[in-house]
């Protein structure tokens, strides 16, 4: 019997439906096999997040993303236990300053604490200067999972490989940049304050003149299960649909 931890905020719409299939629903850690995330995006990177290490298989929920009948919940269900949806590695980001550290599947961005003043900050590519001193509201790094977010709003465009740079409403325009995925990319304070973020997460850290930010590639992955699926363009577009018929 498969032992699953199930999270989101509508996630018992479908105990039934997982108690049919004789999935195990866990309360706590015990040794899972799977974490069913049932929500967004938002859903996957909070699991990611408390449980990492243990594959997940996400799964939009109904109430707020319609689904094209190739990927009805049950349909997802039933080919994960014949094996058949396809394992997905994703690779996650590490933000490291002074004592701390973020994890991130998606993105880490540095924000400007005061909305009226930018910051402003070097950035270091493999010991090689690539902006002396750079002004903007935001920078951050996304991942290939993570440019179809914040990444993709700020440039315009997400990318299958690498590491992706992005500077919103920057001073001199600097030109957005897809990295290979082995690159350390160092980012200096020259004026703040300034917050860093990872995802979808509430912590922040805080970030003074002079502080140093070193952003590279994790050590270990992320595990899914029916990404693409996760990931369909008809679904999406059913979504998109939705909301703007009641926008």
């Amino acid at each position: 019997m498969i032992k699953a931890i199930l999270l989101g905020i509508y996630s018992e719409d479908i105990l039934p439906l997982l108690h049919k299939y004789d999935i195990d629903v866990i309360r706590d850690n015990r040794c899972p096999d799977v974490v069913i995330t049932y929500g967004g995006d938002g859903t996957l990177l909070a699991a990611e997040r408390e449980f990492p290490g243990i594959p997940k298989l996400p799964i939009r929920d109904i109430r707020t993303a319609p689904l094209c009948p190739r990927h009805f919940v049950e349909e997802i269900i039933r080919r994960y236990l014949e094996g058949i949806l396809e394992m997905s590695s994703m690779i996650k980001i590490s933000a490291k300053c002074n004592d701390k550290e973020f994890i991130a599947l998606n993105d880490i961005f540095i924000h400007n604490c005061q909305r009226v003043t930018a910051i402003r900050y070097s950035v270091i590519i493999d010991d090689e200067l690539y902006i002396r001193e750079a002004a903007s509201d935001s920078f951050g790094v996304a991942t290939p999972h993570g440019s179809t977010a914040y990444f993709r709003s700020i440039t315009g465009t997400a990318f299958r490989s690498g590491l992706g740079m992005a500077f919103s409403n920057s001073r001199e325009r600097e030109a957005h940049l897809i990295i290979p995925d082995s690159s350390s990319i160092k980012v200096k304070i020259l004026r703040g304050p300034a917050i860093m973020v990872a995802d979808n997460c509430k912590d922040i850290i805080t970030l003074d003149e002079g502080d140093d930010i070193t952003i590279s590639k994790y050590s270990k992955s992320a595990v899914a299960y029916g990404l693409k699926e996760f990931m369909c363009h008809d679904c999406r577009n059913l979504r998109h649909k939705v909301t703007y018929q009641y926008a």
